[in-house]
């Protein structure tokens, strides 16, 4: 049999699991909306898609060491990022990619284990 299971260094913050308004990563299951970055995982302010700013990614845009990109979880689908946002995004250095958030969440871990610097700003299922 061959494993296939990525390597993950432990101290990487790995998404175990989501649903019914929560997440799991790393083993603790965290109620609402998170920001997952590969040392740390944060309460997330959003709730709504509709009614994101730019502020509300200072978190991501602020981390050190810097993400590559973002995953943005948009919840049950995929939306579309109004384009006046994403050009803010750019503006500050993110590269934002908007994903429905169980894909976020697998290509989260995937990028995670190639070693790249990726964060994940999800919206709870």
């Amino acid at each position: 049999m061959t494993d296939i299971t990525p390597i993950i260094p432990s101290d990487r913050q790995v998404i175990d699991g989501y649903g019914e308004g929560q997440f799991c990563v790393s083993g603790q299951w965290r109620t609402g909306a998170v920001v997952v970055l590969p040392d740390r995982t944060e309460p997330w302010r959003p709730q709504d898609f509709a009614a994101l700013t730019a502020e509300d990614f200072a978190p991501v845009i602020g981390a050190e060491p810097r993400v590559e990109f973002l995953l943005l979880g948009s919840g049950t689908r995929m939306q579309l990022l109004p384009k006046a946002l994403r050009q803010s995004l750019r503006d500050a250095g993110l590269v934002v990619e908007v994903m429905d958030t169980g894909a976020a969440c697998r290509t989260y871990n995937v990028l995670l284990a190639e070693g790249r610097r990726v964060g994940a700003a999800l919206l709870p299922v």
